[in-house]
């Protein structure tokens, strides 16, 4: 009989019963609580909200860059963008980033962070957010956080909870386990230590399934124990946040036009040029929408017209997801959009001329 140890701990892979404890019995968790204080967890281990800052969101088309660039001006802002695919760089026709004229007009961070080869987590968002918020106040300017990236957006209004940092050993053990045992058996593990985790983890994420072993060893909770009291305890408050609307039919043809724009802009030779530097982009980047679909057509799988049509269509279901998040997040406030016109206006009549006094920004 075998037995699976990932970074010390040992899943049973068809022991009985008593022998599989008295091998469990042999791994010692330290317990978290037993020494660190409740001061040290909130300072080392999770970010707050986002205080005394504008959050200007909405699901992809709808208008947010062209309304921010107007906000900002008169509100004395800076921008930080709230787009997990506006990181990477040259990944510019398919991510909609401002244009050079508009990052000119207003100075814009947390764009072209990294290349499209590379990762970028949430986590490092939230660190880099955070960063470049207290940079902007700094230079006595406000921060406006624009962007369509629901869980982005989410850390910032209710904060994140970011647990223990890396145990890079634990990892390297935990990835020869897996490489010698299979991916299954460390599911199963996981499902041992903490079923809510696995059950919220995709069966094949290796990286978020360490991750949560990681977590549990150093803490000696599940990690979704410590998701759920950050939740319970990290509920968002009234800040200037909102959410510009559509009516269905006509975001979809908002869509449908600004994808065709995308390709007439060259988006196919974009995607062509970064096949060209890269090789083979990152597995972040290779699956953005408005990417995959070219990458795919470049490799001979799918025809040019249905490129532009998957295109299309996972926009809009994206758009979909979108709309779902933000009625979720009762702190956004609605700001409904009717006409082009609207875009041009709504900065002076609807944001800027509101009486924020009381919300300290």
């Amino acid at each position: 009989m075998r037995v699976a140890c990932f970074g010390g701990w040992c899943e049973s892979a068809g022991l009985d019963s008593v022998v599989y404890n008295r091998v469990i019995h042999h791994v010692r968790w330290q317990s978290f609580m037993n020494t660190c204080t409740t001061d040290n967890l909130f300072s080392d281990w999770i970010k707050p909200p986002i205080e005394n800052a504008w959050f200007l969101t909405g699901p992809t088309a709808s208008g947010k860059s062209r309304v921010a660039i107007d906000l900002a001006g008169r509100i004395n802002a800076e921008i930080i963008s709230v787009d997990s695919m506006a990181v990477y760089k040259g990944m510019d026709i398919g991510t909609a980033k401002p244009s050079p004229e508009q990052q000119k007009q207003v100075p814009h961070h947390l764009i072209d962070v990294v290349d499209p080869t590379s990762d970028y987590s949430v986590s490092q968002f939230v660190m880099d957010a955070h960063s470049k918020a207290a940079e902007i106040r700094g230079r006595g300017r406000k921060v406006l956080f624009v962007g369509g990236t629901p869980l982005y957006l989410k850390t910032l209004l209710c904060g994140m909870f970011l647990g223990p940092a890396a145990d890079w050993d634990f990892r390297a053990a935990v990835e020869a386990d897996v490489a010698e045992f299979g991916v299954e058996a460390l599911r199963k593990r996981l499902e041992q230590v903490d079923p809510l985790s696995a059950f919220k983890i995709l069966p094949g994420d290796v990286r978020r399934m360490t991750r949560a072993l990681e977590v549990s060893k150093a803490t000696g909770r599940p990690m979704s124990h410590w998701q759920h009291q950050f939740e319970r305890m990290a509920a968002p408050s009234f800040r200037n946040a909102y959410v510009l609307t559509w009516e269905r039919a006509k975001l979809h043809d908002r869509v449908n036009a600004r994808v065709d724009s995308m390709f007439e802009e060259g988006l196919l030779d974009e995607v062509q040029s970064l096949v060209d530097k890269h090789g083979q982009l990152g597995r972040t980047a290779a699956q953005a929408v408005g990417y995959k679909e070219p990458l795919q057509f470049l490799s001979g799988a799918i025809s040019r017209g249905e490129m532009v049509d998957q295109v299309k269509a996972h926009t809009r279901q994206f758009v979909r997801r979108q709309e779902i998040w933000f009625r979720s997040m009762p702190s956004i406030q609605r700001l409904p959009i009717g006409s082009e016109a609207d875009l041009d206006t709504i900065a002076s009549t609807e944001l800027a001329s509101r009486d924020l006094a009381n919300n300290a920004v």
